[in-house]
């Protein structure tokens, strides 16, 4: 469902690069499951510092850097019309429990 209401999707094969270019605007959104803290942290920044949002699928904002382990986690960034888009499209299309069911 995601690819169908998408125009593109890139993928660099790297978390902070992909947030780096929400965070500019080279890219409109960004969500990834199974990352780790080092992963995102610095472009999380740079999104929030760009004015973005960056949350889980469940629209927590965290992901807070301070209390995150090695443990996956999973984020959304975007600015606000688009990551609540994409954050429901998550939910709607059942990845949200699949990833709950998987860790």
């Amino acid at each position: 469902a995601l690819l169908v209401q998408a125009e593109d999707v890139r993928r660099t094969g790297s978390a902070a690069l992909d947030l780096a270019y929400v965070a500019c605007g080279r890219a409109d959104a960004y969500f990834e499951a199974g990352v780790k803290a080092w992963d995102i942290a610095a472009g999380v920044l740079l999104v929030r510092e760009a004015g973005g949002r960056v949350c889980d699928y469940k629209g927590a904002t965290p992901p807070r850097m301070d209390n995150m382990g090695p443990e996956t986690q999973q984020i959304v960034a975007g600015n606000i019309k688009i990551s609540d888009a994409l954050q429901k499209v998550i939910v709607n299309t059942g990845y949200a429990r699949e990833f709950d069911a998987k860790f």
